[in-house]
C-alpha cells in the first residue's frame, strides 16, 4: 500500500540557489559594512572641523583679553598659543580686520 502523500511533488530550490544568495548576502554584508566606516568618517571629520574652530575662537579671545589686541594672523597663533591643525583636511581662512575688531576666519574640509 502506498502512502497518499508520497505522490505529491514537492517544491525543492536549484541546485544553484544557495551558492547565489550566499554570494548575494555576503555582497549586502560588505556594502552595509563599507557604508557604515564611510559614515563614521564623515562625523569624525566633522567633530574635527568644529573642534578646530572652537579653537581657533578660544586662541583668538584668549589673545585679546592677554595682549589687548586679536592676532594678526594664524602664525602667531601658532607659535604663542598652540594651535594646530591638519593642513592636508582643512584650510583656514583668517582675515584681520583690525587690532580691536573680532577678526573673521573659515574653516573649509579640502
Amino acid at each position: 500500500m502506498s502512502n497518499r502523500l508520497d505522490n505529491e511533488k514537492k517544491f525543492t530550490l536549484p541546485d544553484g540557489f544557495y551558492k547565489i544568495a550566499s554570494v548575494v548576502i555576503f555582497a549586502l554584508i560588505v556594502f552595509f559594512f563599507i557604508m557604515a566606516i564611510e559614515s563614521f568618517g564623515k562625523s569624525s571629520i566633522e567633530k574635527e572641523q568644529e573642534a578646530l574652530e572652537n579653537a581657533i575662537e578660544r586662541d583668538i579671545v584668549q589673545c585679546y583679553s592677554i595682549e589687548g589686541a586679536y592676532p594678526e594672523n594664524l602664525e602667531y597663533m601658532e607659535q604663542h598659543y598652540g594651535l594646530t591643525w591638519d593642513k592636508d583636511i582643512f584650510f583656514v581662512d583668517y582675515q584681520p580686520i583690525a587690532e580691536n575688531l573680532y577678526p573673521d576666519y573659515t574653516v573649509i574640509k579640502r
